[in-house]
């Protein structure tokens, strides 16, 4: 009960007022008595109350065990979302036995398990879903002056005796705990300043001025003085040629503007100036991020063919880790769904009651019915893109309950489900994604009369491309095992668009109908990459090709998916539990476009005559040689990687990726700062050559270097080339799962030159500039 009375201290001074103008809110700040459920057997009683700062909410538990006490709070800022009723898998068990209107989950990003809780009335369980959704709606229109402060309310926990002060010995700890380890001489000269009342303890006051002095930006300072004439202000013409600089809209409209928003002195802003203050919030918000903006939402062409697009797809995408033991659940398809992935994967047997099931066949894991994922997929297919999601079924059915599964498809889809072609004239493209925008797609096998004997349906042994093959082969020895041939005509009614066929070669590749869809895994792929993959780009230009992991991957482990995206391959198929370099491509790949889960490809891979070779680049299509010049400036507020040793700090160093098409690849690294992760500087330059950009993605990790073991996973930020912006830019770090890592960045400057025409530095132009007297 103490925790949150230590919290209090750290928030009081700094309450939001608007955490108390709305009602729900307040009633959360009151607190309220729920009970946590997990099953029918776990449920337990839990005190829930929002705290002062209102964004923190404390769970009061029983337990007293570490990993407990780290887990008795949450911010709203770690909320994916918060789901009404009886929406998860604990409570949709328990459906029927509970009342559903008194119930919701809090659903985390990254790998923190959700939340399911059971309130004592109806009312109590909305005013904490909607005030939950309100304060994440109001903590993300933060003011970047109301973010400021909110600084420092973590680091006054480390005030030990709880009197609202702080000795220079609890400084020490502060500095420990916030991840930095300054010089004696130093620690002590910052404290001797902020201490104003000379007693030799800072109260809040005074530890936010040390605080605040411990996060000056010395190379942002030195970025300023650089651009202003009188070390003070920057004018706006001063503005206009920083922006310019960047790379960024120069006009005095745009320089007025951020003048506006970001300049926190009345004075200066009221006289079109901007402060040394103002430029520092400017340079850290999300408008001087490293990714560009425009690409923050759907800017590219969406009436192109599907084929014409790299297509987000996950694979066995039911599955929670590994293929042999573990748990088959309905949750993966609502986070995959969530980060913008627009074809899931359903493996279907044959379950009890004559209801089919999913799960990853003659293994240890268990099953989900189908008809309760498919309810979960039509709940959130459209909630991140309203671009067409495919279903590829891999169908291991009898005819029965591929019925089934085809009535459940109907009922519960509806209109959303496409059952026909869009027009009736024979097919020359595939339709594009704005033409089948809020349709969803059933990728599968389909009786088609010409290919086939009249009357008999297709096999699955004989036409099958995927998994089902090589395991219907395995498993015609013995028939208990083996998987029905015959395809239900309900089911594969239902099949338009994506119907799966054998790959049986390039012959004839232009002349074959655009609706064949063929899978190879990834050991097949890459040799038609690496041995025919001239014919391979031209063949994916016109029909999609679905790449899947090799089977001997039993721990879910990903390939590189960037040999794929090389060779035009549109729907490359990725495990989206298992964390990794792979997805973390995989997310840069479909960061752009909105995250809409569909991108354009370049349009060398979008021609059925195209001459582009993944393996042989150098002067064919897309070879347009680039430089890119990185210069690692800084990092701020790096977190803590062993924190069960409360003395290590992290000593951080940088590498820069590049991840293209094979002689683009290519990594480097800075040197390493020791025993600094709260403001290591570097100012370190890396340059790669770009021999094809338009495929490249880069790749920033951030590394605890280790003298004895192997580097520790700081964090990590992946976009592609065509979305970087040049200049002065940070780079907001990502967790291994993919979520923020907040408020972790870097801060770097970007050249970029190309065609022989170096793009000039910064240093260069401000050289030129003083030459001709505007400086």
């Amino acid at each position: 009960r103490n925790e949150p009375r230590k919290m209090k201290h750290a928030v009081d001074s700094v309450v939001i007022s608007w955490v108390l103008d709305d009602e729900n809110v307040r009633a959360m700040m009151h607190g309220s008595s729920m009970v946590k459920v997990r099953s029918q057997k776990w449920q337990k009683s839990r005190s829930l109350r929002l705290l002062e700062d209102g964004v923190t909410v404390w769970c009061e538990s029983t337990k007293s065990s570490r990993k407990a006490k780290a887990q008795q709070t949450f911010s709203v800022t770690e909320v994916e979302c918060v789901r009404e009723g009886c929406q998860s898998e604990a409570l949709r068990r328990l459906s029927g036995s509970v009342p559903e209107n008194q119930c919701f989950t809090v659903v985390f990003r990254g790998a923190r398990k959700s939340l399911d809780l059971l309130c004592p009335c109806e009312e109590e369980a909305r005013r904490w879903v909607q005030g939950i959704r309100t304060l994440k709606e109001r903590v993300a229109n933060m003011t970047q002056k109301e973010k400021l402060d909110q600084y420092p309310l973590p680091p006054l926990r480390a005030d030990e005796n709880d009197d609202g002060k702080m000795s220079y010995d609890e400084v020490k700890r502060l500095l420990q705990m916030i991840n930095i380890d300054l010089n004696e001489q130093y620690a002590r000269s910052l404290f001797k300043k902020a201490d104003r009342s000379c007693d030799g303890r800072l109260d809040h006051v005074e530890i936010e001025e040390f605080c605040r002095d411990l996060m000056r930006r010395p190379e942002l300072d030195a970025v300023f003085r650089h651009y202003s004439g009188n070390g003070c202000v920057l004018s706006t013409a001063e503005l206009r040629d920083f922006l310019g600089d960047q790379g960024e809209d120069a006009s005095l409209i745009h320089a007025q503007s951020l003048i506006r928003t970001y300049e926190l002195n009345d004075w200066a802003q009221n006289n079109q100036f901007m402060t040394q203050n103002g430029f520092t919030v400017y340079m850290l918000s999300q408008e001087n991020d490293v990714f560009n903006p425009d690409h923050a939402r759907v800017h590219q062409d969406m009436t192109r063919p599907l084929a014409h697009y790299f297509i987000s797809s996950s694979h066995n995408t039911y599955l929670t880790k590994d293929q042999v033991t573990s748990a088959s659940s309905a949750e993966p398809y609502i986070r995959a769904l969530n980060q913008g992935c627009r074809c899931v994967e359903l493996d279907c047997w044959d379950g009890d009651k004559g209801e089919p099931v999913i799960y990853h066949g003659h293994t240890l894991t268990s099953k989900v019915p189908f008809k309760e994922v498919i309810e979960t997929i039509a709940q959130y297919a459209f909630k991140a893109s309203p671009y067409p999601l495919i279903l590829s079924l891999e169908n291991h059915c009898t005819v029965e309950q591929q019925t089934v599964m085809a009535r459940h498809l109907r009922t519960i889809l509806g209109k959303r489900l496409l059952t026909k072609p869009l027009k009736d004239h024979p097919l020359k493209d595939l339709p594009s994604p704005e033409e089948l925008r809020g349709r969803i797609l059933v990728k599968g096998k389909k009786d088609v009369q010409h290919l086939n004997q009249l009357g008999k349906t297709s096999s699955f042994d004989t036409s099958s491309d995927d998994e089902a093959s090589s395991r219907n082969k395995k498993d015609k020895k013995d028939p208990a095992k083996a998987v029905s041939s015959k395809l239900s005509p309900e089911l594969s009614e239902l099949v338009v668009y994506c119907r799966s066929v054998p790959f049986r070669g390039f012959q004839h590749s232009a002349q074959k109908p655009p609706d064949e869809l063929s899978s190879f895994n990834e050991n097949d792929a890459l040799k038609h990459i690496k041995d025919t993959g001239k014919l391979f780009v031209r063949h994916n230009s016109r029909q999609l090709s679905r790449i899947y992991p090799s089977g001997q991957r039993l721990q879910s482990s990903n390939y590189d998916p960037q040999d794929m995206w090389n060779g035009g391959c549109s729907m490359v198929a990725l495990n989206f539990q298992t964390p990794g370099e792979q997805m973390d491509l995989n997310q840069g790949r479909f960061l752009p476009n909105g995250r809409c889960g569909y991108v354009l490809k370049p349009s060398f891979l979008c021609s059925p005559s195209s001459s582009f070779n993944p393996e042989i680049t150098g002067g064919g299509p897309g070879h347009i040689p680039t430089q890119l010049t990185i210069r690692i400036l800084s990092a701020q507020q790096l977190p803590k990687i062993n924190t069960d040793k409360p003395n290590s700090i992290v000593d951080p160093q940088v590498w820069v990726e590049i991840h293209g098409v094979a002689i683009d690849n290519s990594r480097d690294k800075t040197h390493r700062i020791d025993n600094n992760g709260f403001n290591p500087r570097w100012d370190s330059t890396l340059s790669f050559q770009l021999q094809v950009p338009e495929l490249a993605l880069v790749r920033f990790v951030v590394e605890d270097h280790d003298h004895k073991a192997k580097n520790d996973f700081v964090g990590q930020y992946t976009l592609p080339f065509t979305s970087l912006r040049t200049g002065y830019r940070h780079v907001h770090l990502l967790k291994a799962d993919g979520s923020s890592l907040s408020p972790s960045t870097l801060f770097i400057h970007v050249k970029v030159s190309g065609k022989g025409v170096p793009i000039k530095t910064m240093s260069e132009r401000m050289a030129l500039a003083k030459s001709k007297g505007k400086a």
